[in-house]
């Protein structure tokens, strides 16, 4: 055993001391999601008509990282001006600090990243050694052998930026029945389409810790996609795993934990795929920000590089990929960033050798949208589907692939191997998920159109070429009864933090009548006057319990307006409707005996004389803030993507603080403080004022928000949401590495998870800081008790996994002759449109060899990679997935009423100290005081005692060791398991194995 070795982050046990340089005869390659037209702060649409490696920049831009400033300089550089002057000055002056860093030197602004950190892994796997997918290979691999070139050409390539009514199209292979997928967003609901249901965001899903209910999430969305003409959703999203808890798209995810992120993606991609669409899992792997997470959205021609060692890359960020390859999930989507300076979509060691040979991924790796940055090298490295289809740039119908890929394989570049793996892998997916099946999937184009709201419309906006317009927009309902599922969701995901007294649930009419009089009286010797009576007073404070001006007022959900639902982007939705927090109120609240006064605003006038009077009449005030994010190509105030801290957003700290002080009869009325959020807030200038009796976090709720928090709020559903993540004091408290890289160190940014293992919890326990909240923490209306813990040894104790064993099937085998280069000349008399990406080239000539020698393949192709030991099946060796050990638990409600509590397993590994084994010196293996491995939610009545059982497995209980390159357990020392209600629950029951 070996303590992880690599300083600098790498893939592999050891780096190369030479770094090399991988080169591609087509262009180098750039997210979908975005037509680009918003404010943000540095626009990549003023790039699309350049060379994305030459620098030349615009007069009119500047990058993100640099602040904007209107100067009043009007004159001409010739006059000469002070103004002027001192502009260059500045200019020149930011320019050599940075350039000093190696941020603008201009020769290498020219120059590629450096690939040797990421070593090579060759050739790509075949699909097909599943016995669980060997039916699909055998009828994909009857159609693909009949095949041209071209119908291969077009199932592996996306068809152009808005060439046709999905987001994402490939072409069909028509000649053999094979059709056009329909590619869609997202993992909240069907993005840019009509009378779909608004589901809450994954992190809300995540903070409800239900399995049954992540399934059902995941199957009434799939449903939907499936009534709306749509193949493949692109969710759910693991990745980011919430590293940084200010990082923009942590909300579409499931929380700050490998476990619970693999739990849920797993789940989810069972519901979706259990009603025949294909799921897919995002973004493979480490994309952990916003900023600089692909070339020029940031004015840099380069993304960052996430720099991972070897054990945390498997323990951390590839943990719940896994979990989904396990699931049978159809398709992977590789990210934007580079992984060890190698781009992910071109990265052979994560595509090839971890995800395809180790996980033993049958289905299809997609690019993100535009994340391709080779083709040649893309296709040698495991990609299968390019996304949209154009390379480089936004809508310009010059695709990696597409008629380049054709050239490719006709002049030996690709094997003939390769695009027949690619096109397999696609055609099996479809198979396997009952696709063929006309009577759920006919062969019809989606019933939306993603760019129009209009009825009728052409096919394929993208392109300028004149075309008959048809009706786009059916305007199809396929919501059904899903809004319950919504709400249970959304109110199951609301977590309550603190209730004092209690104060919560309360009444319709304010409170109970006994607890009423109680109030008034102490309140009225408090004051030294006569009690209160008549009707309870209630203030509502905050934009956020309002509706703002519409849940749909901006494109892609890209500002903060009234109650926030959901973060922004391509996993946004157009909300069908929102119920708002103030709705529900009033209609919770009997109107013959309580009072509402509504201050929905985060500026309420809280000095104006005329308030004065109602303000000190109120005994219970209800205050809402929030905090947004969401996907880098947008900006919404100071949010670039990213958050630039983990505060309430809007002076949501100042309002609540003012609604404190100002709430009653000096401001001794009682406060219930209402978030919604996109990740952790920091609570410390208002969590221990007095008055502030209750604490909601409502996460993201989705269309339901207001009717799930009134569910809560009165008593009709018992609280049982927990934290998803920990939420600290103070940013610093999550550690260095949870901070944002906002301002870039390269010109290829470098981003090194120097933490390894320690994020969220992890990092909190290492230190030994105390959190605000810890993970797993949430409350309920009553009290439960975890006892009597039992462990019980089914396997024993072994190093190693089982030998991987022999495939199970073997993969399809097809002829070796090229085609002839006929089935990819353009037709005769074919009609072209503009943009639209074909397969076909138009001479014989355009083939060619790269300087008549041939494609240069890179460094360590022509080395086959040895299997990996952790490998062998579906998911990986099956022996990770044999249970070892059963823990179980009593659970008794012991409150006064019913409720659900989620219990939750974590493991101590043995210590291993340095020294000796048979294997001679080892050094010392380091690991977490404890991690998640098993959660379950269940339901009791008052009084009720069940008893709860989780099942480790071998996976559960190994770490990843480099040397070895598996997954090992420690089988000398005990292992200890402790399940309570959070991460640092002392009050739970405990065990030793």
């Amino acid at each position: 055993m070996a303590h992880d070795p690599s300083a600098r982050g790498l893939l592999g046990a050891h780096s190369q001391a030479d770094s090399h340089r991988r080169r591609s005869r087509e262009k180098n390659g750039d997210d979908h999601h975005s037509d680009f037209d918003s404010d943000s702060d540095f626009d990549t649409t003023e790039y699309l008509d350049r060379e994305p490696f030459t620098f030349k920049t615009p007069a009119s831009n500047k990058p993100a990282f640099l602040p904007r400033r209107q100067w009043t300089c009007w004159r001409p550089l010739a006059g000469r001006s002070r103004c002027c002057i001192a502009v260059l000055a500045i200019g020149l002056a930011i320019w050599l600090i940075l350039g000093a860093g190696g941020a603008f030197v201009y020769k290498r602004f020219k120059d590629e990243p450096p690939y040797g950190q990421s070593p090579p892994w060759y050739p790509t796997p075949k699909g097909g050694i599943a016995s669980t997918w060997a039916e699909s290979y055998a009828k994909a691999a009857k159609m693909v052998s009949k095949m041209s070139l071209a119908e291969k050409v077009n199932v592996t390539t996306g068809t152009g930026w808005q060439m046709g009514l999905a987001v994402g199209t490939n072409a069909p292979a028509e000649l053999v029945g094979f059709p056009q997928l329909q590619l869609q967003d997202g993992p909240l609901g069907i993005r840019f389409a009509d009378n779909i249901t608004a589901f809450p965001a994954g992190i809300t899903v995540g903070a409800t810790w239900n399995r049954e209910l992540m399934y059902a999430r995941g199957k009434a969305h799939a449903i939907e996609a499936r009534e709306k003409g749509i193949n493949v959703l692109l969710g759910p999203c693991v990745g980011p795993l919430g590293r940084m808890p200010a990082g923009g798209r942590n909300w579409e995810g499931f929380g700050a934990d490998p476990y619970l992120q693999g739990i849920a993606g797993a789940e989810t991609t069972k519901g979706i795929q259990s009603e025949g669409v294909m799921a897919t899992i995002k973004h493979f792997v480490a994309n952990e920000q916003e900023h600089f997470r692909q070339p020029w959205e940031w004015g840099l021609p380069h993304a960052v590089s996430s720099n991972i060692d070897d054990r945390t890359l498997h323990e951390l960020y590839a943990w719940p990929f896994g979990d989904a390859v396990k699931a049978g999930v159809a398709s992977v989507m590789c990210s934007y960033n580079q992984v060890n300076n190698s781009y992910s979509c071109g990265n052979s060691k994560l595509l090839n050798g971890i995800l395809k040979d180790e996980l033993g991924f049958q289905g299809f790796v997609m690019s993100d949208w535009l994340a391709q940055r080779g083709g040649v090298s893309t296709a040698l490295a495991g990609l299968d589907m390019t996304m949209p289809g154009d390379g480089v740039r936004w809508a310009n119908g010059e695709s990696l692939w597409g008629p380049e890929l054709s050239k490719a394989v006709l002049n030996g570049s690709v094997p003939l191997d390769r695009l027949n793996d690619m096109v397999t892998r696609i055609v099996a997916a479809w198979y396997q998920l009952g696709q063929d099946d006309e009577t759920r999937f006919p062969r019809t184009r989606p019933n939306f159109s993603s760019w129009t709201d209009e009825k009728m419309g052409v096919l394929s906006p993208g392109s300028p070429s004149k075309q008959d317009e048809v009706e786009v927009n059916q305007f199809k309902n396929v919501q059904a009864n899903h809004s319950i599922i919504a709400r249970e969701v959304a109110a199951e995901g609301t977590v309550l933090l603190k209730n004092d007294g209690p104060i919560l649930p309360l009444t319709p009419q304010g409170f109970a009548e006994s607890t009423l009089k109680m109030r008034r009286n102490v309140l009225a010797r408090v004051l030294d006057r006569a009690p209160k009576a008549g009707k309870v007073k209630v203030g509502v404070f905050g934009d956020d319990a309002g509706p703002g001006k519409g849940p749909n007022y901006c494109k892609d959900r890209g500002c903060n307006e009234g109650t926030l639902g959901s973060g922004w982007g391509s996993g946004a939705v157009e909300f069908p409707y929102l119920v708002t927090p103030i709705e529900a109120l009033r209609e919770s609240f009997d109107s013959s005996k309580v009072d509402i006064h509504e201050y929905i605003t985060d500026s309420p006038p809280f000095d104006k004389s005329s308030e004065q009077e109602t303000l000190s009449s109120l005994e219970l005030c209800i205050v809402f803030a929030n905090a947004d994010s969401g996907e880098g190509f947008t900006k919404w105030a100071d949010v670039a993507g990213d958050r630039p801290n983990i505060d309430l957003q809007k002076g949501g700290d100042r309002l609540i603080s003012k609604v404190s002080k100002h709430c009653g009869p000096e401001g001794l009325g009682d406060v219930i403080v209402v978030i919604h959020s996109v990740g952790p807030v920091l609570m410390e200038e208002w969590i221990e004022l007095p008055n502030v009796k209750a604490v909601l976090l409502a996460n993201l709720p989705g269309q339901e928000s207001g009717h799930a928090l009134a569910d809560i709020l009165f008593g009709k559903t018992n609280p049982s949401g927990h934290l998803p993540y920990t939420i600290g004091k103070s940013l610093e408290d999550y550690g260095p590495g949870a901070k944002v890289m906002y301002t870039p160190n390269g010109v290829v940014p470098q981003q090194d998870f120097k933490e390894g293992l320690y994020i969220d919890y992890r990092y909190f326990d290492k230190h030994n800081i105390e959190p605000r909240f810890p993970f797993g923490f949430g409350l309920s209306y009553s009290e439960f008790e975890i006892s009597n813990l039992d462990v019980e040894e089914v396997k024993e104790k072994s190093r190693l996994p089982a030998p991987r064993p022999a495939p199970a099937a073997e993969p399809p085998a097809y002829s070796p002759a090229l085609p002839d280069v006929t089935e990819v000349l353009f037709p005769e008399g074919f009609t072209r449109l503009e943009k639209y990406i074909y397969p076909y080239i138009s001479s014989e000539d355009e083939i060619g060899l790269v300087d008549g020698k041939g494609y240069p393949y890179p460094d360590g192709y022509d080395t086959k990679q040895p299997l990996s030991q952790a490998g062998g099946a579906e998911g990986g060796n099956p022996d990770l997935w044999e249970v070892y050990v059963k823990v179980k638990v009593d659970v008794e409600n012991k409150g006064v009423a019913d409720g659900a509590i989620v219990p939750q397993l974590y493991l101590s590994y043995p210590e291993i100290a340095p020294g000796q084994d048979e294997d001679g010196e080892y050094e010392g293996v380091d690991f977490p005081v404890r991690v998640l491995r098993g959660f379950d939610k269940v339901f009791l009545k008052k009084g009720e005692k069940k008893t709860v059982e989780f099942g480790l497995t071998r996976r559960d209980l190994s770490y990843w060791d480099v040397k070895e390159q598996n997954w090992v357990m420690v089988t000398k020392g005990v292992y200890q398991f402790r399940v309570g209600q959070s991460s640092r629950d002392e009050e739970g029951a405990s065990g030793l194995w």
